[in-house]
């Protein structure tokens, strides 16, 4: 008995820490699966920013000022920052509805079962739906590039910079998917799920500095505008790609975007996750 105890080893404690990473990598990986698997998720989230580009950039460019300028040219450019920041924003809608249905479906039931990270599962939901995110933010650039959207030509901006921007858009994007799992895990159908996320959207996306001038705004929807946390990540968007258009308010988020930008996606991020995580564990079928 004691030789045979003697050759048992007790197998050490999993680090938390990479359990979870890669608890989130399975679920992630899963995920992308899914999503290769069902090819009409990709392009129906394509089509929709490759619309808004063209109606707005031809339907509104022209009959818009920016700064003193209704140049076509000029909107354009000031056009694209916001619609990249509302194409991330809006996947929290498909992100809220994937964990609704995954819930509906009892799936969730079953991950809770597994010997798992108790965030694991809407870690890996949420980072396969920012990889989605970035294919359609690669595309999607690409198509402004044809319709003629330009980075700034006077040397005051550079590769770094433009990834930089890219980079501050997809952190916003990701930071909002938290509250879409937040809401998917508080509605009972992915119906429900996803017109509860676009409730909210229209109006951050709308109220902001993201198809307009806020300057042109009156007062008290211009402060609500230029404190918006989207507002902060389309102006750091704009200053980083050197668009016309930036702001010269004296607004704190307008003087200080990319920081501004970087300080409220991670907050909202840190603030979502914690809540949807606590969700998670008390939430059934």
């Amino acid at each position: 008995m004691s030789a045979v105890t003697d050759t048992v080893r007790v197998a050490p404690a999993a680090n938390p820490v990479s359990q979870s990473i890669r608890d989130s990598m399975v679920v992630a990986k899963r995920n992308l699966i899914r999503m290769s698997r069902i090819p009409e998720m990709i392009i129906y989230g394509l089509i929709q920013p490759i619309m808004f580009v063209v109606l707005f950039t031809y339907v509104f460019g022209g009959s818009m000022q920016i700064g003193n300028s209704t140049s076509a040219a000029d909107y354009k450019n000031f056009l694209m920052a916001g619609i990249f920041a509302q194409t991330v924003t809006f996947a929290t809608a498909s992100s809220g509805a994937g964990i609704a249905d995954d819930m509906h479906k009892g799936l969730i039931d079953r991950f809770r079962s597994l010997p798992m990270a108790r965030g694991a599962v809407l870690t890996g939901r949420t980072l396969a739906d920012s990889v989605q995110t970035a294919l359609t933010l690669v595309v999607l650039a690409v198509v402004a590039l044809l319709v003629g959207w330009r980075v700034g030509s006077d040397g005051s901006t550079n590769a770094a910079k433009v990834l930089a921007a890219f980079g501050l858009l997809l952190l916003l994007g990701y930071a909002f998917t938290w509250i879409g799992a937040l809401i998917g895990m508080s509605v009972r159908t992915p119906e429900a799920a996803t017109s509860s996320g676009l409730i909210w959207l229209f109006p951050v996306t709308f109220i902001s500095n993201a198809f307009v001038d806020t300057s042109h705004m009156t007062p008290w929807l211009r402060h609500i505008a230029e404190w918006n946390p989207f507002s902060a990540t389309v102006q750091a968007s704009r200053v980083l790609f050197a668009n016309p258009g930036q702001s010269t308010s004296d607004a704190w988020p307008m003087q200080h975007p990319v920081w501004a930008s970087l300080i409220y996606s991670i907050l909202i991020l840190v603030v979502f996750r914690t809540l949807a995580v606590r969700k998670y564990r008390s939430a059934t079928a």
